[in-house]
Formats: structure tokens, C-alpha cells, sequence
């Protein structure tokens, strides 16, 4: 199983970019997805979840706002629609996704990397000012 990250570029600050996360050879229709992000010098940083049944979703405060996580469970993709971008959302973004299905969390648990089991190969994006 295997996850496909695209859809980054380098963009203006206040462009928007949306980010796809496509699986293949399997499905994760049934688990939670995540975006995660690492900036150069950086930690990786939780940038956004959404549950397994899309009913919820989670956001870092700095993208609260700005940025929104969906799913299309038909196309097996995760998307994250980002707008107003900002210098500092510069990063490789990565999606990851939880083996386990229809596992519901508390919430710090989604903003964990260890969670997710999974991981795409990342996509940049670099956004200047």
C-alpha cells in the first residue's frame, strides 16, 4: 500500500494550493488521514486529520482558518485545500494514514505523528512574498 502526495509548487503569499493524497494497492477509506509538514531546520509539524468518517476534522492554530482537509472516499484521495499562504508555510507536506480502521481518538492523538503508519513521499511547497 502505498500513498501518493502531489499538487505542491511554489506559489505568492496569499495564493492557495490544494494538496492530494492519493492510496494505491489497498484503501484507506475507513481510517484517519493526516498532513504533516517540515519546514528546513525543522521539526515535522502536524499540520492537519481528518477522521476516519470525515465527520471530524483537525487543524494546527496556524493554519486554523486557512486551511481545510477533505476526503473522497470513492478516488481514495485525502485533499488539503490551502489558502492565504504564507511564507512560513513553506515546507515539505506529507500525508500519513492510520492502519487501523474505523478507530476513533481523542484529539491530541490525531496531532501525533506516531498514529499514522503510513507515509506518502511528500510534496513541496514553497511559497514566497
Amino acid at each position: 500500500v502505498q500513498l501518493q502526495a502531489s499538487g505542491g509548487g511554489q506559489v505568492q503569499a496569499g495564493d492557495s494550493l490544494r494538496l492530494a493524497c492519493a492510496a494505491s494497492g489497498g484503501t484507506f477509506s475507513e481510517s484517519v488521514m493526516g498532513w504533516f509538514r517540515r519546514a528546513p531546520g525543522k521539526e515535522r509539524e502536524f499540520v492537519s486529520a481528518i477522521s476516519w468518517s470525515g465527520g471530524s476534522t483537525y487543524y494546527a492554530d496556524s493554519v486554523k482558518d486557512r486551511f481545510t482537509i477533505a476526503r473522497d472516499n470513492a478516488k481514495n484521495t485525502v485533499y488539503l485545500q490551502m489558502s492565504a499562504l504564507k511564507v512560513e508555510d513553506s515546507a515539505v507536506y506529507y500525508c500519513g494514514a492510520d492502519k487501523r480502521r474505523r478507530t476513533t481518538y481523542t484529539g491530541p492523538t490525531y496531532r501525533s505523528s506516531s498514529l499514522y503508519d503510513i507515509w506518502g513521499q511528500g510534496t513541496q511547497v514553497t511559497v514566497s512574498s
